[in-house]
């Protein structure tokens, strides 16, 4: 597919087949990622590839430690401090989609809590992706990670699969940390699930909704 279409078919996918991705295919996408964007080229991302018993180990930690309440502050803030709006509102509609889909009701602790976990499951993809950058590098150098991580996802659209990039990881960063080995002198940015759609699974229905360009773009005088 063209860039176009991979970007409008991009999303954040919460059901995976089980079928395997082959290494040659992930090496192949990390690799086309790797022509990012970044200040005087230094390129920032460390990026950690899990699959097999190794992740069906550190799923069970890690749902271990989210049943248990064991959330450790996370190393950086995601999102705001103070939410306002039009931000909140956006959170809200994505956030009752979401649980619309998946069958929990408003209120319900128990059934978002086992949704949540979902995404230490991997969602039930066989690749999850870690990605990690030294703490001594500045706020440009995220930015540069963050066009990394929107290529690694735009090129597994144009191979035909699908990702789920994952924040909730960052909870239980210490748990990811001892399990797959990762670095001290490394922050860890975020995770990703890696995989085929299960076009079976109710939530992969959600279509968010973006803002208009009016809503974000101003044209000069001259343009």
């Amino acid at each position: 597919m063209d860039v176009f279409e991979a970007l409008a078919t991009r999303r954040s996918i919460r059901g995976f087949r089980p079928d395997p991705v082959p290494r040659p295919v992930i090496e192949r996408i990390l690799a086309a990622a790797s022509r990012a964007p970044s200040g005087s080229n230094i390129q920032p991302w460390h990026v950690r590839v899990t699959q097999g018993a190794e992740k069906a180990r550190l799923s069970a930690e890690l749902l271990a430690a989210h049943e248990a309440g064991a959330a450790v502050p996370r190393e950086y803030e995601y999102y705001p401090r103070r939410w306002r709006e039009p931000y909140q509102a956006r959170r809200r509609k994505v956030g009752f989609g979401l649980y619309e889909l998946a069958g929990v009701a408003r209120g319900d602790v128990a059934a978002g809590n086992a949704q949540r976990a979902r995404n230490f499951d991997f969602f039930g993809a066989p690749v999850g992706l870690f990605f990690t950058i030294d703490r001594d590098l500045e706020q440009g150098s995220w930015l540069d990670f963050g066009m990394f991580l929107q290529s690694i996802m735009l090129a597994a659209r144009g191979l035909g699969l699908d990702t789920c990039p994952q924040a909730a990881f960052c909870d239980h960063h210490v748990v990811v940390r001892r399990v797959l080995g990762l670095r001290d002198d490394q922050v860890m940015v975020c995770g990703m699930s890696l995989g085929f759609e299960d076009k079976a699974e109710p939530t992969n229905a959600l279509v968010t909704e973006r803002a208009k360009l009016a809503d974000f773009v101003t044209f000069g005088p001259d343009a």
